[in-house]
């Protein structure tokens, strides 16, 4: 349980670090009182893991094998095109990126009141990182890693990891927002996970 764990927290830290929805919440974070985007940014990364946890354990039902072959090789996949995708980048902040989630952000609140209640903004934070999460490889390797290690260490571990980015995001995300270099987040979400796929390969023996 403590691999999974381990596993989990390394996994997802490292991936979120840079993503769309840590721009969304550090982007809230500059237009809201931190608290509510906080909670509602945690809770949407908490629920996510969760049932991506629950989708891994369906994958449970085929033969360990198989699981364990196509971990190997999704995050194989992943580690190489994540590679190659940082070739051509910058070591310039992750503008892409944000601007994405400048126009979610800037989309979402065009249609509410410019002031709103703290209920409101845990709403609308949970519902745009929920959605931005959706999809996304941290969720399909969260799945993996929950198909084949187990599934509490590795909800702990995702969750903690999603926690430590969010409160980033909150805590110094007009900081990091310009600081953020894609290139090397993108080599190193890409070298971590390589080093999975070989662990998992190891454990295949």
């Amino acid at each position: 349980m403590l691999t999974a764990f381990t596993a989990g927290l390394l996994l997802i830290t490292v991936s979120e670090l840079g993503d769309k929805t840590f721009f969304i919440t550090a982007i809230l974070a500059m237009r809201h009182p931190h608290r509510p985007v906080l909670i509602g940014a945690v809770s949407a990364l908490a629920v996510m893991t969760l049932i991506s946890v629950l989708f891994g354990q369906v994958a449970t039902l085929l033969p360990q094998i198989y699981v364990q072959w196509a971990k190997v090789i999704l995050f194989l996949g992943f580690g190489l095109k994540l590679i190659y995708d940082a070739q051509s980048l910058s070591d310039q902040p992750a503008v892409a990126e944000q601007a994405e989630a400048l126009e979610v952000v800037a989309e979402a609140e065009a249609k509410r009141p410019k002031q709103q209640s703290e209920r409101a903004v845990i709403s609308e934070t949970f519902g745009l990182v929920f959605v931005g999460e959706w999809g996304d490889r941290t969720q399909i390797a969260t799945i993996a890693l929950a198909a084949a290690n187990p599934p509490v260490g590795v909800a702990l571990g995702a969750i903690l990891g999603h926690a430590i980015c969010a409160v980033l995001a909150v805590a110094c995300g007009q900081m990091l927002c310009g600081r953020i270099s894609e290139r090397r987040i993108t080599l190193l979400g890409g070298g971590l996970f390589l080093v999975f796929a070989a662990v998992g390969l190891y454990e295949l023996r």
